[in-house]
């Protein structure tokens, strides 16, 4: 009676504790990746995203081939293909590690409940995060919406972690896969060859990459992290995105769980975006702010026009400019440059975040909707913890403080610079008075 591990966002075959608990069932076991993307809702997966996928099954069902076993590739709604499976194979469990965004989540605890009617064993683990969203709260028994008290309290739950090796994967039953093309996550044109000219997906390469990063890079991570003209971040989160390597890895290697931990306090954003993810689902398209609901974001056709020349890194700020560039022809910004670009988008151009959350979803390789929907929202002003709304990021000074001899502009920009399609200094007092009208009139609100 074989086993089945469903696949998810837990690419890896190292430390992955529901792949691991169905290996150790000693049961045939039957490992199968399942595209259903209409099941993330509005929220399915990018242009970048879905060629990073593409890669990553392909690079873990050769290192399944190389180990007796392969990949089962099927598509559909998850429940009808996990029923199908359990049909044709008479399996008797079923493991899977956890998702935390909602449409995911509501899916899974359906299907969790269908099986467990049907009398299957069904095992459920955290592959994804060191520490669970249900495991912190604050006095009153609330969530946390604050960074600094909910990472306070993450760390006294720490500990170093134990990491599990490859399991032992037993032989799989005879069963055909539908071939990686059938999916169509690779996208028809030239994007993917220079996605492909700076990445290489799958778990081999994360766990070079923390390897390399460990050795020369973590001890300058303080003073290099927001620095877009060295390479001084880790690059690890489409890895962790996608699960071809996993926090307690990164963890490991990061040093002791304390409070000056910068690169391990990176690790916690990742943990607080899933946090507030878990317990306000609704903020991956609305305020998590409800003083934000109604907020005068510009509409129309200028706004659009300005929307598309952001995008396009044709704004004329070129510090803003060089990062959509970088974002375009990598799939990937450094994320100083992120804020500075967002800030340019919903403060200076006053056009709604999620514009511009949409277009990172869309063209990032690590894609994140509870990392994304922070992000945006703690820049708009509107989010959890966010930064004031008067906080406006002028990208001129902040090239002049973080790319000092303009190494990161030369690198993106070339030919003639357009004229910039905003003035920062009126934009920023434009954007001051919006917010402040907003905030100050109760009838607004």
């Amino acid at each position: 009676m074989p086993v089945i591990h469903w696949f998810r966002r837990d690419l890896r075959l190292t430390d992955n504790p529901a792949l691991e608990w169905a290996a150790d069932q000693g049961q045939p076991l039957l490992l199968v990746y399942i595209h259903s993307p209409e099941e993330d809702g509005s929220w399915a997966p990018g242009a970048a995203s879905r060629w990073w996928l593409h890669e990553s099954l392909q690079r873990l069902d050769r290192s399944l081939q190389d180990r007796g076993q392969g990949l089962i590739l099927r598509q559909g709604k998850a429940a009808q293909v996990l029923d199908d499976l359990i049909q044709q194979t008479g399996a008797s469990a079923v493991s899977w590690n956890r998702l935390y965004e909602p449409a995911p989540l509501e899916r899974d605890r359906g299907i969790e409940a269908a099986l467990r009617k049907q009398g299957l064993e069904v095992h459920v683990a955290n592959a994804g995060l060191l520490i669970e969203p249900g495991e912190v709260a604050t006095g009153q028994g609330q969530p946390y919406r604050v960074f600094t008290p909910f990472w306070k309290s993450v760390l006294q739950r720490l500990a170093q972690p134990r990491i599990s090796p490859a399991a032992e994967l037993p032989p799989p039953p005879r069963l055909d896969s539908e071939p990686l093309a059938t999916l169509g996550l690779h996208p028809g044109h030239a994007w993917a060859d220079k996605l492909a000219g700076h990445w290489a997906p799958g778990e081999d390469a994360a766990l070079e990459r923390l390897e390399q990063f460990s050795a020369s890079g973590l001890a300058r991570y303080a003073q290099a992290r927001d620095r877009p003209d060295l390479d001084g971040t880790s690059a690890l989160s489409p890895y962790l995105h996608f699960g071809e390597i996993g926090p307690r890895q990164v963890m490991a290697e990061a040093g002791p769980p304390e409070p000056g931990n910068r690169f391990l306090a990176e690790l916690g954003w990742r943990e607080f975006a899933r946090h507030l993810l878990f317990h306000f689902p609704q903020s991956c398209d609305s305020a998590l702010n409800p003083r934000y609901t109604g907020f005068p974001w510009r509409a129309g056709a200028e706004a659009r026009e300005d929307l598309r020349a952001w995008q396009r890194g044709e704004t004329g700020i070129d510090l803003v400019d060089a990062g959509m560039r970088q974002l375009w022809d990598t799939g990937w910004m450094h994320n100083r440059v992120r804020m500075i670009c967002a800030s340019l988008l919903t403060k200076n151009l006053g056009v709604h975040w999620l514009e511009g959350a949409r277009w990172f979803w869309d063209t990032l390789v690590d894609a994140d909707l509870a990392s994304n929907s922070l992000g945006w929202q703690w820049v708009a002003g509107c989010g959890a913890d966010a930064a004031p709304y008067f906080r406006i990021f002028n990208p001129d000074t902040q090239a002049e403080k973080f790319d000092p001899a303009g190494d990161y502009r030369r690198r993106w920009l070339s030919g003639p610079r357009p004229t910039p399609i905003v003035d920062l200094k009126t934009s920023r007092q434009q954007a001051l008075d919006s917010y402040a009208k907003w905030r100050d009139n109760p009838d607004l609100v």
